[in-house]
């Protein structure tokens, strides 16, 4: 057994790069358990492999004693003396106590040992290899599903990509190739534990890097970005180099570069806006291609209100509010949104209409209509933008819904009769 235990060791560290002293280390550390049963009790209990021959041997501590009670954690005086003729009573010297059977045990344990061992190595070697790639893109196949949870093969190591982190609109199967952004690296006591993102804005970012040679030189930079997962993106660049227009550098010629990534991301829509360090221009660019009449700035409140034309204010905001919700994603700003003609108004008119056309909603009485107005929500498009839990909070949930309700209904009717 011997020479095969060094035989193992380094055929293991050749083939998996695991070295041989930690493996070595590892054997003992396990002998070392099972000798307690085997060897006693004994005192201060010591296993040694030599590293050159495999041969396992073990050792205890003993007192000196002139007389033996215990067997497992003394020695007589006269047999200590024939080890070390300079011993003296109360010190202790080191005995080997290896039992006449320890090969068998050995050799069971020392194999359990190591493929623990090995088990633990791969781990720190995949977690060592993974561990500074958080923010980068990897490819892998998926392999099954744990509920919502996609399970990914990495090749060395399965990663997870949460039901948080999945596109809605994406679907996947067995057997798929997909690219993912590593969205953290943890080492858990159960290994290595990899979790990757499609969802996450900083997905688009990267794509942007690898696709667009000006981002990644540092030429153009993305100086912010927001997503609403498989449907739109807004980023914002800028150009370190006036020659180089940074939005045509993302486009790429024809949309090629562009084109690439929606292709990555589903169809995802994405606007790409020139940023600016002046909120006004930055808003203006960032909620094209809405055309704005007027805005004006509050710093206090941190607060843009932007007048648009009756015709362009359904594209202003967007499907649902999207565009509206993403320029205020992207800018970190509040904007706000409304009709040029209802803004021009004095502030108890512009109150006073705002409650009057909601309350000729189906099923919304004038308190309801006031509450909603003094609470903000100032028009339609105003309310099919809120998310029904701020509705809820403001009304209860059964109101919330029937306002809901009839703001889609009314919505969808106006749309028809455009359609006409």
């Amino acid at each position: 057994m011997n020479g095969e235990l060094i035989a193992v060791l380094e055929y293991l560290h050749r083939e998996k790069g695991i070295d041989k002293e930690t493996l070595l280390q590892a054997v003992e550390k396990a002998l070392l358990q099972a000798s307690k049963k085997a060897v006693g009790p004994s005192r201060e209990l010591r296993i040694e492999i030599d590293r050159k021959t495999g041969d396992i041997r073990a050792f205890a501590q003993l007192l000196v004693v002139e007389t033996v009670v215990n067997k497992h954690d003394e020695i007589s005086l006269a047999d200590a003396r024939r080890r070390n003729p300079n011993i003296q009573l109360g010190e202790s010297i080191e005995v080997e106590v290896t039992p006449a059977n320890f090969g068998r045990i050995a050799a069971q344990t020392a194999k359990q040992a190591m493929l623990q061992s090995i088990r633990q190595a791969e781990k720190s070697m995949v977690f060592e290899e993974f561990k500074g790639r958080a923010g980068d893109i990897v490819s892998g196949t998926v392999r099954r599903f744990e509920r919502s949870d996609v399970i990914v093969d990495l090749g060395r190591i399965e990663a997870v990509m949460p039901s948080r982190e999945r596109v809605p609109i994406e679907e996947y199967q067995p057997g798929d190739r997909i690219r993912a952004y590593i969205l953290s690296v943890e080492n858990t006591v159960r290994g290595p534990e990899i979790v990757l993102s499609r969802a996450h804005p900083d997905f688009v970012r990267k794509l942007f890097e690898l696709e667009v040679s000006e981002i990644a030189d540092k030429t153009v930079e993305i100086k912010a970005i927001a997503r609403e997962a498989g449907y739109r993106t807004k980023i914002a660049v800028h150009s370190r180099d006036e020659k180089v227009d940074p939005v045509g550098a993302c486009v790429g010629l024809r949309g090629m570069r562009v084109k690439n990534i929606v292709r990555e991301l589903s169809g995802e829509k994405i606007d790409i806006h020139r940023w600016s360090p002046n909120i006004r221009e930055f808003v203006m660019e960032a909620l094209k291609p809405a055309k704005v009449k007027s805005l004006s700035v509050e710093e206090a409140t941190k607060t843009v209100k932007v007048l648009v034309d009756p015709d362009q204010l359904s594209l202003a905001i967007g499907k649902k509010g999207q565009n509206a919700r993403l320029t205020a994603k992207l800018t970190g700003w509040r904007v706000d949104i409304e009709k040029a003609e209802t803004a021009e108004l004095g502030f108890e008119e512009k109150v006073a209409l705002a409650i009057k056309d909601l309350a000729q909603l189906p099923g919304m009485d004038q308190a309801t209509a006031q509450l909603l107005v003094n609470s903000g929500f100032h028009s339609i498009e105003g309310l099919l933008a809120a998310d029904l839990d701020d509705l809820t909070e403001l009304l209860g949930e059964e109101k919330a819904r029937l306002v809901h309700n009839a703001v889609v209904a009314e919505q969808e009717r106006r749309e028809a009769g455009g359609a006409q």
